[in-house]
C-alpha cells in the first residue's frame, strides 16, 4: 500500500513538474530568460509562486530545466538518426524526427521545444550546465558525417557543417509557422533536397566576388561614432546575452560614461533595436552590391553569402544574433521580424530569378532563403565552434556547404 501511495505521489509530482515546464517553455520562447518569472509560470498553471518554488527554487533553475528537457530530446533524436547506415539517411532521419515533432506541436500535441537561443542569459552554474549538454548533442550530430566515403572531410569542416545544420533546425521553428502542419512533411523533403543538392546549377563553381567589407560600414563623422558604439554593444550582447550586456559593461567596453550611453540611446531596448537596424542595413547593403554585379544570379547569391560570412569574422563584425529578439517587447519583436522577412524575401527573389535563368537549381525559393538566413545568422558563432578560422576561409568553410551541398567538397 505504501509503495502504491509513493508511486502515485511520484506520478503527481512528475505531471505537475511537466505542466510547469510546458507553460514555462512557451513563456521562455516568447520573452527569453529576462522575461520569464516564477510568478508568470505559476499563474500559467494555476499555482502560487510558492508552489512553483517547490519544484524550481530560482528562475534560472526553471529556465535551465526547460532548455535541458529540449536538449534531452535532441540528444535522443541525434542518436536515433546517426544509427542509420549512410550520412544522407542519417540526415533525412534527423529532419524527419525534428519536423514531425514540430508538426505535432503545431497541432497542440506534445511538449513545446525551447529555442535555446538565450542560453547566455542564464547565470552560472546553469549556463555551463546547459552549454555542456548542448555540446554533447553537437558532437553526436557531427558523427552524422563520419563514414568511409567521407574521410576527406576533416574535423574542422565537419564541425562547421554541424553548426550550420543545427542552425537550420533551430531556426526552422520560426518560419514554419507560415505553413499548415499538413505541409510539414513536404517542406521537410525540400529542406533535405536543398541541404544535399545545394542551390548551384549544373556546372556552377564556387568563385564569389571579393567582399567589399569597408563599404558596408559607416566611414566618418557622427555616423562612424555611432557605428563604433553599436558594434561594441553587438559584440557584448552576442557573447553575454541581453541580460549580461549591462549598460555599465557596454560603457566600460567603450571607456565612456553611462551618460554617454544615454546620449545615444533612451533605454537598453532602444540599443538592441539600433543594433538590429544596423544588422539589417548591412545585409541590405550586401544584397544591393551583389545585385549590381555583372554576371548571373548564382554569382550574386554566392557573393552575398560569402560577403556576409566574411563580415561576421571581420573587424566590422559581427552582426547581432537573432536570439536577442526574445529579450524585446512583443510589438518590437514583430517589427524586427518584419525587417528580417524583407531581407529573406529579397534573397528569395534573387534565387527565383536564378532558377528562371538556369544558374540556380530548381528549389523552393522561400525555404532556401530562410535557410540562407539561418546560415548567415549562425556565422557570428563560427569562431566559437571552429577556433582559429580566418575571415577569408570562412565563406568556403561555412556558406559553401549550404549553397553547393552539405556532403560535397
Amino acid at each position: 500500500m505504501a509503495e502504491r501511495k509513493g508511486a502515485r505521489a511520484t506520478d503527481r509530482f512528475r505531471k505537475k513538474r511537466d505542466a510547469i515546464l510546458d507553460a514555462s517553455t512557451v513563456l521562455l520562447n516568447q520573452r527569453g530568460v529576462k522575461g520569464l518569472t516564477l510568478a508568470d509560470a505559476a499563474a500559467a498553471v494555476g499555482l502560487s509562486t510558492t508552489s512553483v518554488t517547490y519544484y524550481f527554487k530560482r528562475k534560472d533553475d526553471l529556465a535551465a530545466a526547460c532548455m535541458l528537457r529540449g536538449i534531452e530530446w535532441l540528444q535522443w533524436a541525434a542518436e536515433t538518426a546517426v544509427a542509420q547506415p549512410t550520412p544522407p539517411e542519417r540526415l533525412h532521419k534527423l529532419l524527419d524526427l525534428y519536423f514531425e515533432r514540430l508538426r505535432l506541436l503545431a497541432l497542440g500535441e506534445g511538449s513545446p521545444l525551447p529555442t535555446l537561443s538565450d542560453v547566455r542569459a542564464l547565470k552560472e552554474p546553469r549556463r555551463t550546465e546547459v552549454i555542456e549538454a548542448y555540446t554533447k548533442v553537437f558532437r553526436k550530430v557531427r558523427s552524422l558525417f563520419e563514414a568511409s566515403e567521407m574521410v576527406w572531410l576533416g574535423r574542422g569542416r565537419r564541425t562547421a557543417r554541424t553548426h550550420m545544420l543545427l542552425a537550420q533546425l533551430l531556426w526552422s521553428g520560426a518560419w514554419l509557422r507560415k505553413y499548415d502542419p499538413e505541409d510539414y512533411p513536404r517542406i521537410r523533403e525540400r529542406v533535405f533536397d536543398i541541404l544535399v543538392g545545394g542551390l548551384a546549377g549544373e556546372g556552377a563553381v564556387w568563385d564569389p566576388a571579393p567582399a567589399p567589407l569597408a563599404e558596408l560600414a559607416a566611414s566618418d563623422g557622427p555616423e562612424m561614432s555611432r557605428e563604433i558604439f553599436l558594434l561594441a554593444a553587438t559584440r557584448l550582447i552576442n557573447v553575454r546575452g541581453y541580460r549580461g550586456a549591462s549598460v555599465d559593461k557596454i560603457s566600460a567596453e567603450l571607456n565612456v560614461t553611462k551618460g554617454s550611453f544615454y546620449h545615444h540611446n533612451d533605454a537598453k531596448d532602444d540599443l538592441v533595436v539600433a543594433c538590429f537596424d544596423r544588422t539589417f542595413e548591412v545585409m541590405r547593403r550586401v544584397q544591393r552590391l551583389a545585385m549590381a554585379l555583372e554576371g548571373d544570379q548564382w554569382l550574386r547569391i554566392s557573393s552575398a553569402a560569402a560577403a556576409l560570412t566574411e563580415y561576421q569574422l571581420s573587424e566590422y563584425g559581427p552582426l547581432l544574433r537573432v536570439s536577442a529578439l526574445s529579450a524585446l517587447p512583443e510589438e518590437i519583436q514583430l517589427e524586427q521580424v518584419a525587417h528580417s522577412d524583407r531581407v529573406s524575401d529579397r534573397f528569395a527573389s534573387m534565387i527565383s530569378d536564378g532558377i528562371a535563368e538556369g544558374s540556380i537549381r530548381p528549389v523552393d525559393p522561400a525555404i532556401a532563403a530562410q535557410m540562407l538566413n539561418a546560415t548567415l545568422n549562425a556565422g557570428s558563432e563560427l569562431s566559437f565552434w571552429v577556433p582559429g578560422v580566418t575571415q577569408k576561409a570562412a565563406p568556403a568553410l561555412f556558406a559553401r556547404p549550404l549553397l553547393m551541398g552539405v556532403f560535397g567538397p
